[in-house]
């Protein structure tokens, strides 16, 4: 087997060698996989399917146009964005598609300052003051693969979040909203597949582990997902990117691995000598105890100190 035909799959410690292992599918969840899959003209017919699987009926879009993934600020103080994935329907609906493969601290903040630059910038420019703020709608659409959202329900693997008003649940705007699917949630067999987004999710969560295309998941968008996602199909330097994508990830994945062993390590250690510390302290109060008892009924210093363990100067504190 030549190099090029073999891709490093294996997450292992910083200390510990990396066995390559054979895989015919790619990792979706790599930068580089990510945009072949969802990114380019070849592709767009599994992401007009997966949009309109995640919204079920309530938009169906038939067309998408990729826009620019680099969204700068107005001046120079003003932060920008990158997305991983920027497209518009016919409708000039705006979507911004997401990978987030570990935790971040203000995943939700960033989630909302990216809609909010694709809210921005429909403003005209130039100072028209007849646009009157006739907003299209903002989708930020996130595929979380190695962390939950701390307030998820258990069990639930795709969050829909809109605008509602807090005590009536009535939604009080729907052109925007923020779609969370948390993969580690994802735990459906093959046999348990009832929608086309359960297949979709289950495809995408499990393609480095087929060798073949399963034939459960059949149809046109399919044979398209299968055919881009095929290691063989790659150009030689699309296999090099490819790899070097996935290298980061295991890289950052050893480092986080490595980060929690050594914090969890740390506190367990830390845990041991807080015991370790209460019960010597424990044991102090009983020899103070027991001391107090023996100066009591008049027991010369000597055999306090010989029975109780203490110096001089502590009985004599007493």
């Amino acid at each position: 087997m030549s190099e090029e035909t073999i891709t490093l799959q294996q997450n292992q410690h910083p200390k510990a060698s990396q066995t390559p292992k054979p895989t015919t599918y790619i990792d979706a969840f790599v930068d580089f996989a990510w945009k072949r899959l969802f990114a380019t003209e070849e592709s767009k017919p599994i992401l007009i399917g997966l949009l309109n699987h995640l919204f079920k009926g309530r938009k169906y879009i038939t067309d998408i146009e990729y826009g620019q993934n680099e969204h700068h600020g107005e001046n120079a103080e003003e932060g920008g964005a990158i997305f991983d994935v920027y497209c518009t329907d016919a409708d000039g609906t705006h979507f911004i598609i997401e990978i987030q493969r570990g935790y971040q601290k203000y995943f939700k903040e960033r989630s909302i300052f990216y809609a909010s630059k694709a809210i921005s910038e429909q403003a005209p420019k130039g100072g028209r003051k007849e646009w009157a703020y006739d907003l299209n709608e903002v989708y930020v659409i996130a595929f979380l693969e190695d962390f939950r959202l701390p307030d998820g329900m258990k069990g639930e693997y795709v969050q829909d979040i809109c605008l509602a008003n807090r005590h009536t649940g009535k939604i009080f705007y729907d052109k925007l909203g923020f779609i969370f699917i948390e993969m580690l949630n994802f735990v459906k067999g093959p046999d348990e597949l009832y929608t086309e987004l359960d297949k979709w999710l289950y495809a995408l969560k499990h393609l480095t582990e087929f060798t073949k295309r399963p034939e459960y998941l059949f149809g046109p968008e399919f044979d398209q997902l299968f055919n881009l996602a095929k290691y063989a199909n790659l150009t030689k330097e699309e296999r090099a990117m490819y790899n070097a994508s996935l290298k980061r990830k295991w890289d950052n994945k050893n480092v986080l691995d490595y980060a929690v062993e050594t914090a969890t390590q740390k506190a367990d250690q830390r845990a041991t000598e807080r015991e370790r510390a209460k019960a010597l302290a424990e044991k102090k109060e009983l020899a103070l105890d027991l001391a107090r008892e023996m100066l009591a009924d008049n027991e010369p210093i000597e055999k306090i100190v010989k029975y109780t363990k203490l110096s001089i100067e502590e009985i004599q504190s007493l």
